[in-house]
C-alpha cells in the first residue's frame, strides 16, 4: 500500500495550485485522508483533512483559501490551494488511515511529499 502525491511547484503570491494524492495497493477501506506541510525549520503541521463521509477540517491559516475534496471510488484526495502566500511554502505530505489486507486495523500511511514554493 502506498500514497503517491503530485502537483507541487513554484507559483507567485496570489496564485493557485492543485495537489493530488492517490492510494494504491491492497486496500480494504480508507478512513481519514489529509494533507500536512512542513516549512523550513518548522514542525510538520496539519493543513486539511477529510473523512470518508466528507467531513472536513482545516488549519486556521488556510480556511477560506484551501479545499480538500476526495474521490472515494478512486482512493484519491486533492488539495486545492488558492490565494497562496509565501507563508504557504513548504513540503506537502498526504496521509491516510488505511485498512488493508496486509495488516489488522487502520494504519497511518504517508506519501513522499511534494514541494510548494510561493514567491512574493
Amino acid at each position: 500500500v502506498q500514497l503517491q502525491a503530485s502537483g507541487g511547484g513554484l507559483v507567485q503570491a496570489g496564485g493557485s495550485l492543485r495537489l493530488s494524492c492517490a492510494a494504491s495497493g491492497s486496500i480494504i477501506s480508507i478512513n481519514v485522508m489529509g494533507w500536512y506541510r512542513q516549512a523550513p525549520g518548522k514542525q510538520r503541521e496539519l493543513v486539511a483533512s477529510v473523512t470518508r463521509s466528507g467531513v472536513t477540517n482545516y488549519a486556521d491559516s488556510v480556511k477560506g483559501r484551501f479545499t480538500v475534496p476526495r474521490d472515494n471510488a478512486k482512493n484519491e484526495v486533492y488539495l486545492l490551494l488558492n490565494n497562496l502566500g509565501p507563508e504557504d511554502t513548504g513540503v506537502y505530505y498526504c496521509n491516510a488511515a488505511i485498512q488493508s489486507t496486509n495488516w489488522r486495523g487502520l494504519r497511518s500511511i504517508w506519501g513522499q511529499g511534494t514541494q510548494v514554493t510561493v514567491s512574493s
